[in-house]
């Protein structure tokens, strides 16, 4: 697929939706909460402007009513979002001047995105443009720890978990490779001295 390709590891979240203004409100909002569970670092106002764009535009060419599917995914130095809907008609960047509304949200992708297009499906198309990250330094190991407590909440099989958001699990995954550390004879405050000095080091050096 033009302008997509994943290096690593990747986190991944899948919003239906209906095409509808009200609808619209809540897909953006529930996007923002999603990407801060995720610790993604991104301009969140600018994601949600184009996560709003993407679904507008369903709305207006597709049809209120119709369904579509946002998908969120944060592979390596970028932030996906990707926009289903069930018409095989592409967008089309029309002038700035253009009378028709039709396709100028397009110009909006293009100034703020680093890349975007579109892509025939078997039951419609896709939209997508892709957003980089800032503070790359450190987005490796953000993406790395944000897919790790994913993955803790769904091991601990408690649903509550995802209500208390990301940090509580944060605070007793640490506590559990302590008790880890400490089962196999090593010292907790070593191990957390250790982490610090190699947090200190990077967090100084960007």
């Amino acid at each position: 697929m033009p302008g997509y390709e994943v290096t690593g590891p990747r986190l991944r979240c899948v919003l239906p939706f209906e095409a509808a203004p009200a609808e619209v409100r809540l897909l953006r909002r529930a996007a923002a909460k999603q990407l801060s569970r995720w610790g993604t670092p991104v301009d969140i106002d600018e994601a949600e402007l184009l996560v709003t764009e993407l679904a507008t535009n369903v709305v207006r060419h597709v049809g209120e009513g119709a369904s579509a599917t946002l998908i969120l995914e944060w592979a390596g130095e970028r932030l996906r979002l990707e926009v289903h809907d069930k018409s095989p008609v592409r967008p089309v960047l029309r002038s700035v001047d253009c009378d028709q509304e039709c396709g100028r949200g397009l110009h909006l992708l293009t100034s703020l995105a680093v890349d975007w297009g579109t892509v025939l499906t078997a039951v419609g198309k896709a939209v997508w443009c892709e957003i980089a990250l800032s503070g790359l330094s450190g987005c490796r190991r953000v993406e790395r720890a944000a897919g790790t407590l994913e993955y803790y909440q769904e091991a601990c099989g408690e649903p509550r978990r995802r209500e208390v958001g990301l940090e509580e699990s944060a605070i007793e995954l640490i506590a559990d490779l302590l008790h880890w550390s400490a089962a196999r004879g090593h010292d907790p405050d070593d191990f957390l001295d250790r982490a610090q000095m190699h947090y200190d080091a990077e967090a100084n050096a960007a």
